[in-house]
This record gives C-alpha cells, sequence and structure tokens, in this order.
C-alpha cells in the first residue's frame, strides 16, 4: 500500500477530491456524441426482446458493409483500364525515320545510286514509311506494370480523339510484336539491310497507344462512388420483427437501416443539449456509485486525493483512447488493453478495488462505442481473469502465464458470442483474435508501468520493497555494524511478523520490509539498548526519567533517518508505530518504587505513537514485543511461552493499541498461535512426554 508524502489538512483533501471528480466528469461528457441513441439493443441470432416492431417512418435497407465491400472488389476485379491511342505519335516517327535514313544515306562515301544490297535509296525509304504506317494505323501498346500477365481477353478502354471504344488486347500489337514485325517485313524486301538501317527502323517503332493513369482513376472512383447502396425499401407502418422472433441476417439489415435512419433523423433535430444532459446523468450516476463503493469500505482513497487521482486517471486515459481508436478506421477498439487498469490497481490495492475500478471503466467507454453488450461481456470476464490470475510482477514467468490466462479469456469470449451470433465459424471475423493477441501483448506495459506510477502517486510496490528488503541496502548494513544485537532482533522479529501475516492473509512482504527498517533509530545510542549490551549497562550512571528519554529517542531518530534515506512513508509508519502510545515499563515502574509519593508526568515515560492503523502495523508491535519479552527467559517450557504469548497478546489489548488496526480477534488468535510455535522452536523446547 501507499501512503501520503506529507499530511494534508482533511478540509483542503476533501475539496481536492471534490474538484478532482467533477473535473474527470466534465472531461469525460465532453467525449459523448450529441445524436439521440437507439433505444433497441440486438444481436443477430438473438430473439428479439421487445414488443413488435413496425417502421415508424419510410427507409431504405442499407447494404451491409461485408456486401458493400465484395461489390467494390467485383467491380474492380470486372473495371476495364483506359488508354489513349495517339496518332500523331506515329506521324512524327515517321518523319524521324525519314531524317535518320537521308543522314545515312549522304553518310555513305563514296556516293552510290544504290543502298547496300543493290536497294535504291528511294524505294527503301517508300517501303519503310509504309511499313511503319501499316504498324501505327493499327496501333502498338505498352502495358503498364500492373496489367501485364493479363490473359489474351483482356479488355480496354480505347479514347482516340473524343471517341471512347472497348477492344481485347489481341486488336492491337504489342511494342515487342510490332519491332518484331516491323523487322521481318524490312528483312523480307531488303535481306541485306545493313545493321545500322534496321537500328533506325527500331527507334522509329514506339508505342501509340500507352495507358491513362489519371483517367481511369477519376472513371474508377466515379464508378465507385456511384455503387448503389441500398437493396430495397421498408414502408411505415410495416412489421420488421415480432417479439421473440431470432433476428435473421435479413431483420438485421432492416434493424441496422432503421437505427442509422433513425439517428439521422434525430440528428438533425435540436436535440444535442438533451443527448449530452442524458450522458452527463450516466457519467455521474457511475461514478456517483463507484464513490459510494469508496465511501463505505476504502475511505483511505476518499482521504487521500493521490489515491483518488490515480483512480480517476485510469478512467480518462481509457476514455479518450477510445475515443481515439473509434475514430481511426484502421483499428479496433478490441487492441486496447483495458486489462491493464485491474493488473495495476491490484499491485497497490485489494482484489475488489481493482475490479470496481475496471468495471466503472468498461461502463463509461461503452458508450463511446459501438460494440454494445458485446464489448461489455468481453471485458467483464478478461477483468475477473485479470483480477483473480494476475501474479506478482516481481515473477516474470507467472507473470506472462496471467497474461496468456487473459487473452485466453477473451478469445474464448469473443468465439462464445461469434457462435451465437452467425451460428457457425464460417462468417466469423477473425481478424478480431489478432486484434487480441496485440491486446495480449500490449497487457505486458502493466509491468513497466507499475513503477512510472508508483513514482508519479507516492505509492510503493512489491518491486520497491524487495529491493528494500535486501539486508546489503545502506541502513541495514550500518544497522549490522553499530547495532549487531538489534540486527539480530530484527530478523527473528521478522520472521515471526511475516508468519502471522501469511497467516491471516495481511501483507507478508510488507511487514517484513517494516520490520527490517523498524529498530534503526537504535544505531544513535546501540549501546543503551540491552540486546547490543556485552557488559555493564550505561543506564546505571543516569536516571529512569533520561534512561526512558534515551530508548523512547530511538523512534524518532529513526524517524528522521528514513526521511534522509528516502524510505517509503509505509515503511517509515511502522518506525512510528511499533510502540504505539505504550510506556517504557521497567524505567516507569522503577521510577515509581523509587520515588513514592512523587507526581509523576506519565507522558515522561510514554512513547509519542500513533497507534498502529493497519493489521501489518500491528502484527509487529505484538511481534516485537513478543520476542524481546521471550529473550529473558532462560531455557523456557512451552508452557512458560505460552503464558509469555497470551500475557502479552492481553496487555496490548487492554492498553487499547490495536483499536485502530483492524486486526479482529479471529486474526488475534491465529497470530497467537504462530507466535507460540514459533517461539518454541526458537528457544528449541523438547516435546513434553507424561510423566
Amino acid at each position: 500500500m501507499a501512503q501520503m508524502t506529507r499530511a494534508t489538512p482533511p478540509k483542503f483533501n476533501n475539496l481536492i477530491s471534490f474538484v478532482l471528480v467533477v473535473g474527470t466528469i466534465l472531461l469525460i461528457s465532453l467525449l459523448y456524441p450529441r445524436g439521440v441513441k437507439f433505444k433497441y439493443e440486438f444481436q443477430k441470432g438473438q430473439p428479439w426482446q421487445y414488443e413488435n416492431l413496425r417502421a415508424p417512418f419510410d427507409f431504405a435497407i442499407k447494404k451491409q458493409p461485408e456486401e458493400l465491400a465484395e461489390e467494390q472488389r467485383d467491380l474492380i476485379r470486372g473495371f476495364s483500364p483506359y488508354y489513349r491511342l495517339n496518332q500523331e505519335i506515329g506521324s512524327a516517327k515517321m518523319k524521324d525515320f525519314e531524317a535518320a535514313f537521308d543522314l545515312f544515306v549522304n553518310s555513305l562515301r563514296p556516293p552510290a545510286d544504290t543502298l547496300p544490297g543493290g536497294t535504291e535509296p528511294k524505294v527503301f525509304l517508300i517501303k519503310g514509311i509504309e511499313i511503319l504506317r501499316k504498324l501505327y494505323d493499327r496501333g502498338i501498346y505498352l502495358l503498364a506494370p500492373q496489367h501485364i500477365g493479363r490473359d489474351k481477353d483482356f479488355v480496354i478502354n480505347v479514347i482516340e480523339g473524343n471517341t471512347t471504344y472497348m477492344r481485347t488486347l489481341p486488336s492491337y500489337l504489342s511494342l515487342e510484336q510490332a519491332k518484331k514485325t516491323a523487322l521481318e517485313e524490312l528483312l523480307k524486301f531488303a535481306p541485306y539491310t545493313s545493321p545500322t538501317l534496321r537500328q533506325i527502323m527500331d527507334e522509329a517503332v514506339v508505342a501509340n497507344l500507352t495507358f491513362d493513369e489519371d483517367f481511369t482513376e477519376k472513371v474508377k472512383q466515379e464508378a465507385l462512388s456511384g455503387m448503389v447502396t441500398t437493396k430495397g425499401l421498408v414502408r411505415q407502418g410495416d412489421l420488421i420483427v415480432q417479439k421473440r422472433a431470432v433476428v435473421t441476417d435479413e431483420v438485421y439489415e432492416q434493424l441496422v437501416s432503421l437505427r442509422d435512419k433513425f439517428q439521422d433523423e434525430t440528428f438533425s433535430k435540436d436535440s444535442s443539449l438533451a443527448v449530452y444532459c442524458g450522458y452527463l446523468l450516466l457519467t455521474i450516476l457511475v461514478l456517483g456509485s463507484f464513490m459510494m463503493y469508496v465511501q463505505a469500505y476504502r475511505r483511505e482513497i476518499i482521504e487521500n486525493w493521490r489515491f483518488l487521482a490515480f483512480v480517476l486517471t485510469w478512467l480518462l486515459a481509457f476514455s479518450y483512447l477510445t475515443k481515439i481508436v473509434e475514430q481511426i478506421d484502421a483499428l479496433s477498439v478490441y487492441v486496447i488493453p483495458y486489462c491493464i487498469v485491474p493488473v495495476v490497481v491490484r499491485h497497490f490495492f485489494t482484489y475488489r478495488l481493482a475490479f470496481f475500478t475496471h468495471v466503472m471503466v468498461v461502463l463509461i467507454t461503452v458508450f463511446l462505442t459501438s460494440l454494445g453488450y458485446q464489448f461489455i461481456f468481453m471485458q467483464i470476464v478478461a477483468g475477473v481473469i485479470a483480477v483473480l490470475v494476475i501474479a506478482d510482477a516481481r515473477d516474470w514467468t507467472k507473470f506472462f502465464r496471467s497474461v496468456l490466462f487473459v487473452f485466453l479469456a477473451y478469445a474464448l469470449a469473443y468465439l462464445g458470442l461469434s457462435l451465437i451470433e452467425e451460428g457457425g465459424l464460417e462468417n466469423m471475423d477473425t481478424t478480431v483474435f489478432n486484434w487480441l493477441l496485440f491486446n495480449g501483448l500490449l497487457t505486458l506495459m502493466a509491468f513497466p508501468l507499475i513503477p512510472l506510477v508508483e513514482r508519479a502517486f507516492g505509492f510503493t510496490s512489491s518491486i520497491s520493497l524487495v529491493e528494500l528488503s535486501d539486508v546489503n541496502r545502506p541502513l541495514l548494513r550500518e544497522l549490522a555494524i553499530k547495532a549487531p544485537g538489534t540486527m539480530q532482533h530484527t530478523i527473528q522479529v521478522a520472521n515471526l511478523a511475516e508468519a502471522a501475516a501469511a497467516e491471516i492473509k495481511a501483507d507478508p512482504l510488507l511487514v517484513r520490509v517494516g520490520t527490517l527498517y523498524h529498530d534503526i533509530g537504535k544505531m544513535k545510542n546501540p549501546e543503551y539498548f540491552v540486546e547490543n549490551q556485552t557488559g555493564t549497562s550505561p543506564h546505571d550512571r543516569i536516571d529512569q526519567k533520561e534512561s526512558a528519554r534515551i530508548i523512547i529517542e530511538h523512534v524518532k531518530a529513526g524517524e528522521k533517518m528514513a526521511r534522509k534515506a528516502h524510505l517509503p512513508p509505509v515503511i517509515s509508519r511502522f518506525i512510528t508505530t511499533h510502540h504505539g502510545t505504550t510506556k517504557v515499563e521497567y524505567f516507569y515502574k522503577t521510577y515509581l518504587q523509587e520515588n513514592p509519593g512523587v507526581a509523576i508526568e506519565e507522558s515522561d515515560f510514554a512513547y509519542p505513537g500513533p497507534k498502529p492503523r493497519s493489521k501489518e502495523e500491528a502484527i509487529l508491535m505484538l511481534a516485537d514485543s513478543v520476542e524481546a519479552t521471550s529473550r529473558a527467559l532462560k531455557d523456557p517450557t512451552g508452557q512458560e511461552i505460552d503464558e509469555l504469548v497470551d500475557k502479552i497478546l492481553k496487555k496490548k489489548f487492554d492498553q487499547n493499541q490495536l483499536d485502530e488496526s483492524k486486526l479482529t480477534f479471529a486474526d488475534l488468535e491465529k497470530c497467537r498461535a504462530v507466535f507460540k510455535k514459533m517461539l518454541r522452536s526458537i528457544h528449541h523446547v523438547r516435546i513434553e512426554y507424561p510423566e
């Protein structure tokens, strides 16, 4: 558990808590939609739980997203791209061919009336132009990369001037086919054509039918936007579904269309203020219920504004995260790791508070999603599993296993709901399992969040407690050197207290760590404490009041040392409460005996307190007393140890030292049994055989 770093005045603390709650309600209410919510909840494959439903107005039946997506895929699959035929390219290339040919002829030395192979230049030029004209008149295409590999029946839209018509690819020549045809025709006419003339002919053949990507995309988008999104009409007064009838696919489509039409119609009216007030009222109800719970069972959350801020932060964070994810089409709400909430809260508070916090987050965020009952069911089930199986973050193996259980809870819940809604596995959306798997991986973020939350809100986690329990820590190492007897006493008390805490289901780790530091103040004057004395006692040279002052001072000295070493407040409380408000009995009674009739200030012999306020602090007080007193026994019998434990526990009870500790009579009896058993073992008490 965590404690406040410093005390906050009750009135000021209540004011901060009130501001936190009101601010949280207002911030969350800003996220809610302004449209009127459809008043019917329905699931495909489930019975209709309301009265017979008739259409309140005419509305069109919308095609489902899956159906529209399939139609879009079909349209795209059968869409013919647009290629533009440019005849000017052929004319330009024939002129280029003629110019290149003339340049070649003029380059011959000496000038000749015939070309190599015996053909007249003019005749060769006319034939070359003829070959090119035939090719360009037919059309030469160059396929776009995305169209390569299509079959021979691939249809394209050809744009020629202001005319568009459809053709199959075999109607034209590919660029490779055109180059090959040109060369074949040329060699057929002039078999001995030189390589240079062949190259000139090859360069004159280019594509004049090319892909018009911009126009194709424009026409495709117009076709997609022009798709019909409805498939029927429901007239006002038509029966949509009867009471207790199963919501079939057809009925489901009508209900979804009715809901969308209803929300569109009502949103256009001046109803946003009323809707806002409705959501605000529900938010107040959820938070109010939670505050009633903490008022009854966890008052420390109300009394400590940091605790309250810790709880409300989860509500705000997941509300805004849900809103953001809902607005991103590429993401699913199933990816949000809601189970981080109970995992982290459980490390600082009880199982019950962790679950209540999780339920509060789910009830608020469900208003921001479109999943409804399915969302609530899956999150509640996963939250229950998270609270029950989550392991201490110190054990990575168990922590991973716990997260695996959370994922399985999600997956099985979704599988069951899908079987109910779809009636089989064929139509189930399996991509949800991918989101849930990613959800499980994100839940592992709870581990690094724990120390971050610890520092932000002043908590103390089990991870920090394990670090503090290391006897090589500076304070404990110094205690072992300066006051070795106290260190041995501390270890014995820690063993007693830890065993008792485990028996009554308190926090064994917390009480052990608190015990290790409870007597660090004795380092200031170690020789004044009996466990560190090896010869004469320094108390013999001073009076009883001074002795009591030195003994009592170890509490305040320990508190100062703890503050200087930055020990968590929850550990410092073990230092200040382990003697409560009891007296230093030996010096108090000795003073009374030696000064009969003299007025005495009992406060001079009493510890300043406070009394223990938790079970763990009370256990330390009892364990410390019984261990210290048992040291005075010489070869005690089992009966003597039992009587000693009974006497000490009764005395602490009679002195009202346990009144604020929440320790029950049943807990006290269990502690009594543990102390007796362990002290018998420590003092090596033999089994008492009957005579």
